[in-house]
């Protein structure tokens, strides 16, 4: 699925390609991307704020894609509806991002509404991590439509 995911993303979303953003990991407990620095560099050598912002909004939605693969539905139309993103630091290295899986109290809460109303909501949390330390945090809410 993370392969499909990739392609998916390379391919309907072309920015993704250019941002080399890579998935690196899924777990039960969280998604893990990444992208590098040499081409989401800024003028002050650090992570440009635009990239690491759009690794986060992706991760999120990528997260809520295999999220309903998993739940054996197959939207198409997932879309971002609010976020707050926070920069705490600059990122001086290769972006990494941890995308947190919902508890899966959220995810049933999930499943149930989109077999009962084809729409539900669902709240992300993303951390850009450098060195142990937290670079940027996010919180996301996604929309799933059937």
């Amino acid at each position: 699925m993370i392969k499909e995911l990739q392609n998916k993303l390379y391919n309907d979303i072309p920015l993704t390609k250019i941002m080399e953003i890579k998935i690196q990991n899924y777990t039960n407990q969280e998604l893990i991307t990444t992208a590098s620095l040499g081409i989401n560099i800024n003028d002050k050598g650090t992570a440009f704020g635009g990239s690491l912002s759009t690794i986060t909004i992706i991760s999120g939605w990528s997260l809520s894609w295999l999220i309903s693969k998993e739940l054996g539905f197959d939207s198409n139309n997932i879309v971002i509806i609010k976020n707050e993103t926070s920069f705490r630091r600059p990122v001086t290295k290769d972006i990494v991002c941890h995308t947190k899986k919902p508890s899966l109290e959220e995810i049933q809460i999930l499943k149930e509404k989109l077999l009962t109303k084809k729409s539900a909501s669902l709240k992300i949390k993303s951390k850009i991590i450098e060195d142990n330390e937290t670079c940027v945090d996010f919180v996301g809410f996604y929309v799933i439509k059937l």
